[in-house]
This record gives C-alpha cells, structure tokens and sequence, in this order.
C-alpha cells in the first residue's frame, strides 16, 4: 500500500471524521466565548491559542485530502465548500478585511459537510429548489395582487400601511407572519370598512396556511426523494458485492473440482 493510499484510508475513516467533527464544535464554542469581554479578560488568550490550533488541524485536514485525492479534491462539492471556508480563516484580519473576523463563525458550517445526515438535509434543500421556485412565483404574484387591491381600498384612509404599493407589501407582509395583525391593523381598518375582514381573512388563509405549507411539503418530498435514491443505490452496491462474492466462490468451487 503506497503512502498516499494509507493517507486516504486515514482520512476515510470513522475516527478521523469524528476528531474532525469536535474540533469544529470546540472551535464554535470558542468563537463564541470571544464576544463575552469578561471571559476574554479571564481566559483570552487559552481561547486564541485554541483558535489558532483549530485553524492549523483544519490546514493539515485539507492538506491531507488533497494530497490523497490529488485534482479529484475539487470534484467534491463539499470539499471546495471546506477549502473556501478554511481559506477564508487564513486571510489575515486587518482593517481592510476586518469584516473576515466576524465571517470566522462560518467554520461551524463544516459540521454540515461532516455530518452525512446533515448534507442530506442540504442535498434535499437543493433538490426542491426547483418546485419552490414554482411556489415562490405563486406568492409572489398573490402578494402583488393583494397589495395593488389593498392600495386601492385602504390607502387612502391609512396611508402609513397602505398609501403605496411598498407600504402594502410590507403590511401584508406583517400580516402574513401573524404578528400583531389583528390589534395593530386589521382591526383598526375594520373601524372605518366593517367588511375588510373579507380581506383580510382570505389572505391569511391563502397565504400562511395553504401557501407556506407547500414550502414545507416540496422540501420534505424532495428529502424523502433524496433518502430513497440513496437507499436505491445502497442496495445496489451492496447487490454488486455480493455478486463479486459469488463468482469468486464459483471460482474457488471449479479450482477444487479440478
């Protein structure tokens, strides 16, 4: 076994990704102990040292990989995905990019790419991103004609929620989420129109309990979709496996028959 085999071995094993995964836990923790000025006053330089000594491990992971995989690294998205952010660790905090310093917590992001039941949870998210599309232009258009039909009804009466097409959106906006819609608007506008609940009433329905749950059903059908196809080509290996298995047996069966 040559070196850069025993080194993708090493990197390929269920202890390597374990370490791995605590170090960027411990990282996590230490950039948030780094906000408090009472624990950096106690314990901040044990907590720098401990950052530098994550960024050094996240260095040589990577190091390690592609030395083991060579140009093949780059072919995994999760891969690049670790290399921009341990990149972006390695740009020194100056004024110009003091910006970078607050970016640092990204590094937890890793657990995603370390995680495998978390990049399913991602791969399943990418997955729906076309049939969300379609729900997306569904609210989109709903919000626009209910913005240009609220305009006209109430806008002249309450212009702060409803004088533009700007303020509508955002005031339907609010009402969507459900916060503060009935005492902070909808009531104070039935005052003056008794039947703008016949609004009102339809958009919440339409919107936050028809319209946002199908977010919710298109993502968990495409993880569902994810999970199965990953079942699908589980078995299969594992079919291949055993068919290699029996033909190595016929094998040795025809060897001692002869």
């Amino acid at each position: 076994m040559t070196l850069r085999e025993r080194i993708r071995a090493l990197v390929e094993t269920r202890r390597f990704e374990h370490a791995i995964t605590a170090v960027i836990v411990l990282n996590a923790i230490g950039l948030g102990l780094e906000t408090s000025p009472e624990v950096m006053a106690r314990f901040g330089p044990f907590i720098i040292a401990l950052d530098r000594a994550a960024i050094a491990i996240f260095v040589v992971e990577l190091a390690l990989k592609l030395f083991a995989y060579g140009w093949r690294f780059f072919r995994n998205g999760w891969n690049v995905f670790d290399f921009v952010i341990v990149s972006v660790a390695l740009i020194p905090a100056s004024q110009q990019f003091s910006v970078l310093r607050a970016l640092r917590i990204l590094r937890a992001l890793r657990l995603v790419s370390v995680v495998p039941s978390m990049r399913k949870v991602i791969v399943g998210l990418f997955s729906a991103i076309p049939s969300i599309g379609t729900v997306i232009v569904m609210l989109v258009l709903l919000f626009y004609i209910s913005a240009v039909m609220a305009t006209k009804l109430f806008g002249g009466a309450f212009p702060e929620w409803f004088g533009t097409l700007g303020a509508s959106l955002y005031s339907l906006f609010q009402v969507m989420t459900l916060e503060s819609w009935s005492m902070g608007i909808v009531r104070p506008v039935m005052e003056l129109y008794p039947y703008a609940w016949a609004f009102f009433v339809p958009f919440i329905l339409l919107t936050s309990f028809i319209v946002l749950n199908l977010f919710i059903g298109v993502i968990v059908n495409a993880m569902a979709e994810t999970t199965s196809e990953e079942a699908h080509d589980e078995r299969e290996e594992i079919l291949r496996e055993l068919r290699g298995l029996r033909q190595e047996v016929r094998a040795l069966r025809n060897r001692g028959e002869e």
